[in-house]
């Protein structure tokens, strides 16, 4: 089992940068694909970006593509997601997600164990 802290939220006005960190405890992070979500108020859930086990290969929603940037530093037992050009519509809880897996270049949009989130609000 992993459990995940996430920070690095908070208040940013619209066109600005932000990154998020989560820390995963354990010593088996590399086996963990993982990923980030965001739910913003009267929302369902959504998917942000995954990342491999390796960190070669990363998967992108469509509203974040070419915006953000997820990454992983197996060896701190951290994922990152980095927040450019950052919208209104940006705004919600953000959290990260682990999913253990024997895919070292798998990556997914289903996963096992969630953190309890950081807010980012995004000011117009």
């Amino acid at each position: 089992q992993v459990q995940l802290v996430e920070s690095g939220g908070g208040l940013v006005q619209a066109g600005d940068s932000l990154g998020l960190s989560c820390a995963a405890s354990g010593r088996t992070f590399s086996s963990y694909a993982m990923g980030w979500f965001r739910q913003a108020p009267g929302k369902e859930r959504e998917f942000v970006a995954a990342i491999s086990r390796s960190g070669v290969i990363t998967d992108y929603a469509d509203a974040v593509k070419g915006r953000f940037t997820i990454s992983r530093d197996n060896a701190k037992n951290t994922v990152y997601l980095q927040m450019n050009s950052l919208k209104p519509e940006d705004t919600a809880v953000y959290h990260c997600a682990a999913r253990r897996t024997l895919t070292v270049m798998l990556t997914t949009r289903t996963y096992d164990y969630w953190g309890q989130g950081t807010q980012v609000t995004v000011s117009s």
